[in-house]
């Protein structure tokens, strides 16, 4: 499946724009959609707090142990496993750190969603192609 990058605001051009993908997240009975930026540079994936909250996940300070590099380095952030569907491929489960914050975006990183997708990047066109791994 191929994808156009896009931007989060009108007022940006096409230099701003990031490879996002529409994926539904399902966890705990509940389902949400939601638009992950496609980063290979980021370790691990990483799920705003009210994202959790939107799932039905419940924060617990003891499972808070993951710790993030970067500008998150300083946020709590705890593991959260969530079946994730992109398009009509089969639905994966995705390792997140959910990050007690939403001053985050929603990133898809190395752990584990490059491991269940191959991505390819064409930035000169604006596009990224997913698909799974198993295909």
């Amino acid at each position: 499946m191929r994808f156009k990058y896009s931007t989060t605001d009108p007022s940006q051009d096409e230099f701003d724009s990031l490879p996002r993908v529409p994926l539904v997240l399902r966890y705990n009975n509940r389902q949400i959609e939601v638009v992950g930026l496609v980063d290979s540079g980021a370790t691990v994936s990483v799920l705003p707090y009210d994202v959790g909250l939107q799932l039905g996940a419940v924060w617990d300070d003891g499972k808070a142990n993951i710790r993030l590099a970067g500008s998150l380095g300083s946020r709590p952030a705890m593991p959260l496993f969530v079946m994730a569907q992109v398009g009509e491929y089969a639905p994966v489960r995705l390792a997140f750190a959910w990050v007690k914050s939403n001053d985050v975006p929603l990133i898809l990183g190395q752990t584990n969603f490059f491991l269940e997708f191959e991505v390819c990047f064409y930035r000169p066109t604006l596009e990224f192609e997913v698909k799974p791994t198993s295909s």
